[in-house]
């Protein structure tokens, strides 16, 4: 996220909420969820969180740990493509 042309902050507080990168600029938030994020309770609290977030006009991409480990790559270019458009906005 470094050598991005755009400005990712790292743990910003929206709301009640402390994103993992949040870009202003494209409304974009960027979350990693690790394995605690698969179980019901956290399911359901990631998901209200969403919600949140949409109604103020941030979208948000979640990746896995392992995403991130194994198609780094792949993970990059929806990143930079969720940003762009944003951007347009």
């Amino acid at each position: 996220m470094k050598a991005y042309p755009l400005q990712f902050r790292r743990q910003k507080p929206i709301g009640d909420y402390i994103l993992d990168f949040y870009c202003s600029r494209a409304g974009l938030a960027v979350e990693l969820d690790g394995g605690q994020h698969y179980e019901s309770e956290a399911i359901a609290y990631d998901a209200a969180r969403t919600q949140y977030l949409q109604t103020v006009g941030i979208r948000v991409l979640r990746f896995s740990n392992r995403d991130i480990w194994e198609n780094f790559t792949a993970v990059c270019s929806a990143i930079s493509l969720a940003a762009e458009a944003g951007q347009e906005k």
